[in-house]
């Protein structure tokens, strides 16, 4: 068996490269091993081949739910095998080790013949195992001995040099790694280029040290989410403001009254907590004449986000400055046990299964992006529900859901996602209608929207009128005729029944909320 040379490189590796390569090469060869070691090797580096190993471990994460973190794999995995085997091989490039140098019960079956610079199987293991990383730490972690193994069975069947695997080792780190910034980069030149909702602004009370604030901090939103506790804030930035922390059994209208009662009453409400708890403190400012401040502390904090409310920071900063903005709500009403029950919306309201949708697709956003959960919340949601029966604006309908917007929603669908401004002055009603459509035109509109729905429209089976209808109105009344579907708004499900039906109507600039000049 011959010693080990190193020679041929279209560009000169430095003279201690080629020494350590022929070094590695002498010891790994003069090492004895049992056949059964070897044979093992030889069936892990083959295994590898043009990725194959790396496709069924994408498969058992898909499998095991975790299929962002399998895709962010094969794609570095792609990138990197693009790099290695078209530009470093064309540029580098090298011969392989000779056989004669390589033990015989170690020698791959086929041997390889593209250049020998750099390993593209470790360029391929390493892109994958960090790719899988930089999504889900412990998946990496899992196959970072399966990478390494599949970089040491290149050195062991004498496929390629230490420098090789060592290049292709850094090539595929980095390919995962520029991937994962660029995607990083993009999502944020998306979301700079949207811009934030606005609204007409306006100067708000500047309260020194918090003096004549009232603020509610509820402890439950949030739960398990990490959100930082913005009591410690309040008590260094404004420690006289009042501040109560929820409790349960406590009522939000309870308590502002009680503050209002008081000798000294608040000047401002505020409130620490999700898109419930918000609506249900905007509800109390809008009645009082009162602005509001939002600490956004929930799961989504919609209307945080839409106010330009990132981070309790930037609404505590806004609070100091005193700048706002006046925002439209809509005003929800019922009759319930012979009054009327008004409620304060924010967001959203809806009818019939639109909840039961929502509430099934972000249950699945975290482990598929939304649109692979809208289309599986869509088909699980139309086909455990029946229609509902309502009278909308006095004409009977039958429907799968209503929704209603505060201002104008996009895109067109029955769950649109984002809203431009707070003070369009009008309600955006999307009504997902029923009758003798089939539940796959429903469970389609549903997931992808109007657009769709129009394509779908036009097959066999599938044919018939719009199963999406979208308008806006400055008011709608909503009232079952058989089963009671139940409403929600802003993120919760009511325990209220509606009874004989609801009314919303809209509230222009109706609540001023602290919230930054520019977004």
């Amino acid at each position: 068996m011959s010693a080990p040379r190193r020679r041929r490189f279209r560009f000169a590796l430095p003279g201690a490269v080629v020494r350590a390569d022929e070094a590695v090469a002498r010891r790994i060869n003069h090492r004895r091993t049992e056949p059964g070691v070897d044979a093992f090797w030889r069936l892990l580096s083959g295994a590898a081949d043009h990725g194959k190993l790396w496709f069924a471990a994408a498969a058992v994460l898909v499998a095991l739910g975790n299929p962002r973190a399998a895709l962010r794999g094969v794609v570095s995995l792609g990138l990197a095998s693009l790099v290695a085997n078209v530009v470093g091989k064309t540029l580098v490039g090298g011969q392989r080790p000779a056989l004669t140098s390589i033990p015989v019960a170690r020698r791959l079956d086929r041997s390889p013949t593209s250049p020998s610079f750099p390993s593209g199987h470790t360029a391929s293991a390493a892109a994958f195992a960090v790719g899988v990383a930089l999504e889900s730490p412990s998946a990496g972690a899992a196959l970072a001995p399966l990478a390494a193994g599949v970089a040491y069975s290149r050195l062991h069947t004498g496929a390629h040099w230490f420098s090789d695997v060592a290049g292709g080792a850094a090539i595929g780190a980095a390919a995962a790694v520029l991937l994962k910034a660029a995607t990083s980069l993009l999502r944020s030149a998306r979301r700079s280029a949207a811009p934030a909702p606005t609204a007409e602004t306006v100067e708000l009370p500047v309260l020194p040290r918090g003096a004549g604030t009232f603020i509610v901090v509820n402890p439950g939103s949030g739960a398990g989410l990490g959100r930082p506790d913005p009591r410690p804030l309040l008590a260094k930035r404004f420690p006289d403001a009042r501040v109560h922390e929820l409790q349960d059994g406590d009522d939000i209208a309870a308590l502002v009254q009680e503050q209002l009662a008081s000798a000294e009453p608040p000047r401002v409400l505020g409130i620490a907590g999700g898109d419930g708890t918000v609506s249900a403190m905007a509800h109390e400012a809008r009645l009082a004449g009162l602005p509001l401040l939002v600490l956004p502390g929930g799961t989504f904090n919609h209307f945080a986000k839409a106010a330009a409310l990132e981070s309790i920071e930037t609404a505590l900063d806004a609070f100091e400055a005193g700048a706002g903005r006046r925002v439209d709500v809509a005003e929800l009403r019922f009759p319930a046990g012979g009054d009327a029950v008004t409620r304060t919306v924010l967001n959203t309201a809806s009818v019939g299964l639109y909840p039961a949708f929502v509430a099934e697709r972000e249950r699945h956003e975290g482990r598929w992006g939304k649109p692979v959960a809208a289309v599986i919340a869509a088909i699980r949601v139309v086909r455990s529900t029946n229609p509902v029966e309502v009278e909308i604006d006095g004409r009977d309908r039958s429907i799968w859901s209503v929704f209603v917007g505060v201002d104008r929603y996009y895109p067109v669908s029955v769950a649109p996602i984002e809203r431009r401004r707070l003070d369009d002055g009008l309600l955006d009603v999307r009504i997902l209608w029923a009758g003798r459509r089939p539940k796959a035109r429903g469970a389609v509109a549903l997931a992808f929207g109007g657009r769709t729905d129009a394509f779908v429209a036009r097959l066999p089976l599938l044919q018939g009128p719009p199963v999406i209808d979208a308008f806006t109105d400055d008011r709608l009344s909503v009232r079952a005729r058989d089963i009671d579907p139940g409403y929600a708004h802003d993120g919760e499900a009511s325990a209220d029944t509606p009874g004989e039906g609801l009314e919303l109507r809209i509230l222009p600039a109706a609540l001023e909320v602290y919230s930054p000049r520019t977004p």
